[in-house]
Formats: C-alpha cells, structure tokens, sequence
C-alpha cells in the first residue's frame, strides 16, 4: 500500500468513524515533516539526558573536591591558630630578653 493510499483510506476511516464529523487529512509530505520533527525531538531529549547525566557526575565529583577540601582548609586554620599562637610565645621571649638586655646597659 502506498502512503498517498494510506492517507487516503486512514481519512477515509476517520469520515466514516465519525460520521461526517470535521476530519484531519495529513498528505504524505505532513506527515513525513511529523516524522523529522518526531525524530528531531527524541534526539534533542536523548543529548539533554546525557547531557544531564554527564552534569550529575560533574557535581557529584565537585561534592566530593569540596569535601576533601573542607578538611584540609579546617586543618590549616587549626595550623594557622598554633601559629599565632607560638609567634605570640615568641614574641613575649623576645621582649623579656631584651628587657633584660635594657637593665644590664643601664
């Protein structure tokens, strides 16, 4: 059967079910532009979904830098503060002794 007959007897078929109701032909070229728009669409939804799937994996692997990196940054403020702390140490030794060094010149 060819598709000029199919249209024509699926139009034929659609009058009769609704009996003399307003009917939709659709020549060959339409549904053959349906067809490519159809095919176009599912393309587009399987890129988006790989697309998408890709993007997941991205964001999990960036969670997971994240999180290393959160731990390694709170270790390094824990480092930063002992810092701080040991130059304030040494700084007060530093004054003592040049404290010290002040009362033997006088």
């Amino acid at each position: 059967m060819s598709e000029l007959s199919f249209d024509t007897a699926v139009a034929e078929e659609i009058h009769n079910e609704h009996n003399g109701a307003a009917t939709v032909a659709m020549s060959a070229d339409e549904f053959t532009a349906l067809e490519e728009r159809v095919l176009r669409a599912v393309n587009l939804v399987k890129r988006e979904r790989m697309a998408r799937g890709e993007a997941e994996l991205r964001a999990v692997a960036a969670e997971e830098k994240v999180a290393e990196q959160t731990g390694t940054i709170e270790n390094l403020n824990k480092e930063i503060g002992s810092l701080r702390t040991e130059r304030e140490a040494v700084k007060q030794r530093v004054d003592r002794i040049l404290s010290q060094l002040d009362a033997l010149e006088v």
